[in-house]
């Protein structure tokens, strides 16, 4: 259900932007480093949005990637500690509010469990 807000909201957002960019068509002057070139405005915004996008994607990505490489740290230390139960020392207070969240799902699904026993 939140997958199909989000699209809704990207949809309506890129229609309010093609809306006001075919609107605003006339040329603007926009200044580079070392030139300037008149650039019809409908390019400017669509290029703006477009840009600002992939930073918002790159930036996920980037966050996506170090979520991954945070898990697979804490599922090698607790495959380490051989009971499949987080040690006494992971639980204090130097571990981030999510690593802790993730000790605590790691423990609640104990692979030993009968529940992944076939």
């Amino acid at each position: 259900m939140k997958a199909q807000w989000f699209l809704m909201f990207i949809l309506i957002f890129a229609l309010i932007t093609a809306v006001f960019a075919v609107i605003n068509v006339e040329p603007v002057q926009v200044n580079f480093l070392f030139t300037q070139a008149d650039i019809p405005l409908i390019l400017v915004i669509i290029g703006s949005t477009f840009l600002g996008g992939l930073i918002a994607l790159f930036i996920g990505f980037m966050r996506q990637f170090k979520l991954q490489r945070t898990i697979k740290q804490l599922e090698k230390r607790l495959a380490e500690s051989g009971n499949g139960q987080a040690p006494e020392e992971w639980k204090d207070s130097s571990l981030s509010p999510g690593d802790r969240e993730i000790v605590l799902l790691k423990e609640s699904l104990n692979p030993n469990s009968e529940d992944f026993k076939s």
